[in-house]
C-alpha cells in the first residue's frame, strides 16, 4: 500500500502543534505535506523584513524543533514539503532574498528528514509582451542556485504545475504542459549532472484549467516523486477533498497505475479545514486518509 500524507496548512493554526500531529495520526495518515508558506510571507520578503529564515542555521532548527518533537511523538513522517511562495521579485535583492529563504527551506527538510521540497516556478503573469524565454531563463537560474544546497543536504527539489488569471479568467501558466514540465526537469537534472528535480503534480491546478489528469500523468510519467491531491468546482483553486468538487477521480487512478506510481498519496486539501465545523474536522481528514487507502488499493488491485 501506498503511504498517505496530509499538506499542514491551517491543521496547527486550528489545533496546535502537539494535537494536529495527533489527530492527524488519529485520522490514518502516514505522513505530512509541511507547509513552511506561513513563515515566510510574501510581504516578508518583498520589503525585506525578517523572518524565521533570517535567522542562523541553528537557530531555524531551534525554531522548528517542537514539530519534529511532535512528529516523533505521534509517528508521523515529513513525507514532503512545500516552501515558501516564490513569484517574481521586482528587485534584486528581493530575489537574492527570496533564494536565501528557498536554501534555507532545504535545511529545514534535511533536519526534518523529509526527502521532498515543493518549489514553485517563477511565474511573470499574463503578459502578452513578454518573451517567453525571460520566464525560463529566471527558473533555470533560480533553480539552479539551489543544486550546491540540494546536494550537500539530500533534498529533492520538485517543480508543480502552476495557473494564472485575467480579467478573471483561469489560464495556464508555467509547467502546465507536460512537455515544459518534463523540459524544465531534464534540463535541471542535466546541469546538475545528477537527478535531483522531480514534479509535484497537483490535480485541483489541472481540473481548473480543463486538462485530463490521466493524459497529463501518464505525459509526466516517472517524474511525477510527489502529488498535490485536491478536489474544486472547476472556477476556483477551493482545495477541497475528493468527491467534493468535480475532477475525475477514476482518471487519477488510472494514471496512478499507468506509471506504476509508488510514492506517498499526499493530500492538498486544506479547504476541509475551512468547510467543517471545527469539532468534525477529525472526522473529515478521516474520511482524506480513507479516500487515499482506497487509491491506493485501486492503483495497485487494479480494480
Amino acid at each position: 500500500m501506498h503511504k498517505i500524507s496530509i499538506q499542514t496548512t491551517k491543521i496547527f493554526e486550528a489545533f496546535g502543534i502537539d494535537d494536529g500531529f495527533r489527530i492527524i495520526h488519529e485520522a490514518g495518515f502516514d505522513g505530512v505535506d509541511f507547509t513552511l508558506i506561513p513563515f515566510a510571507p510574501q510581504s516578508a520578503i518583498r520589503s525585506g523584513e525578517s523572518c524565521v529564515f533570517s535567522k542562523t542555521d541553528d537557530e531555524i532548527k531551534e525554531f522548528f524543533r517542537p514539530y519534529k518533537e511532535a512528529a516523533e511523538k505521534y509517528a508521523v513522517e515529513f513525507s514532503q514539503a512545500h516552501a515558501p511562495v516564490q513569484s517574481l521579485q521586482k528587485t534584486p535583492e528581493a530575489c537574492r532574498y527570496m533564494i536565501e529563504v528557498l536554501k534555507k527551506s532545504i535545511i529545514v527538510c534535511d533536519y526534518l528528514n523529509c526527502p521532498h521540497l515543493v518549489v514553485h516556478p517563477f511565474f511573470f503573469g499574463y503578459d502578452d509582451q513578454l518573451d517567453p524565454k525571460t520566464e525560463w531563463d529566471a527558473n533555470i537560474s533560480g533553480y539552479s542556485q539551489l543544486i550546491p544546497a540540494m546536494k550537500k543536504h539530500h533534498v529533492t527539489v520538485c517543480l508543480e504545475n502552476m495557473f494564472g488569471s485575467y480579467r478573471g479568467k483561469i489560464y495556464a501558466a508555467s509547467c502546465q504542459t507536460p512537455a515544459e514540465a518534463n523540459l524544465y526537469i531534464d534540463t535541471l537534472n542535466e546541469i546538475a549532472g545528477e537527478k535531483c528535480f522531480a514534479f509535484c503534480y497537483d490535480t485541483g491546478h489541472s481540473n481548473l484549467i480543463g486538462r485530463d489528469i490521466y493524459t497529463i500523468i501518464r505525459q509526466l510519467g516517472h517524474r511525477i516523486e510527489c502529488l498535490h491531491i485536491h478536489d474544486n468546482d472547476g472556477w476556483s483553486d477551493q482545495h477541497l477533498a475528493p468527491y467534493m468538487g468535480c475532477a475525475d477521480w477514476n482518471r487519477f487512478i488510472g494514471g496512478m497505475r499507468e506509471i506504476g506510481y509508488d510514492g506517498v498519496l499526499n493530500f492538498e486539501s486544506h479547504g476541509v479545514i475551512s468547510t467543517f465545523d471545527h469539532e468534525v474536522i477529525p472526522a473529515a481528514l478521516k474520511l482524506t486518509a480513507e479516500t487515499g487507502k482506497m487509491f491506493s488499493h485501486r492503483i495497485l488491485s487494479g480494480q
